[in-house]
């Protein structure tokens, strides 16, 4: 299998409309992987994981998804798939340690409004597809 960047003569707006939100989503998720690297450090990650109640190495995996995850739907690399699994992060972000701060992000410890959003903006996206400008196109 090729990988080759491909977009229609002329791609339509739903296809536009889709590599923005895969590229966007994309970047965030890089951004928040290496927020957790470089700002809360990896040990200070899996310590706020640990103070969950969460097992720590599930930040190490959770850092690999947004980091590799996101870069892949920048590139617009199996973006239905992609788009599918990050959405378990957030849904797990939800659940902790989201939800007991209620829905509103601005609230103390930030809300479940955000993650909820962001979760369904993936799950549009792979509704959607690829968009134009991918290096797989289904």
């Amino acid at each position: 299998m090729t990988a080759s960047l491909s977009a229609p003569a002329t791609a339509s707006n739903a296809d536009l409309a889709a590599t923005l939100l895969r590229v966007t989503s994309g970047v965030w998720f890089v951004i928040h992987a290496l927020i957790k690297i470089f700002v809360f450090t990896l040990p200070g990650t899996v310590g706020f994981f640990a103070s969950l109640g969460l097992p720590g190495f599930l930040a190490y995996i959770v850092i690999i998804a947004e980091l590799v995850g996101g870069i892949a739907l920048i590139v617009g690399f199996q973006t239905r798939i992609m788009s599918l699994a990050l959405s378990l992060i957030l849904l797990g972000s939800i659940y902790t340690p989201h939800f007991s701060a209620g829905f509103l992000f601005s609230n103390a410890n930030g809300g479940w409004e955000f993650p909820a959003f962001w979760a369904l903006t993936l799950w549009a996206l792979a509704l959607l597809g690829d968009g134009a400008y991918a290096v797989t196109k289904r």
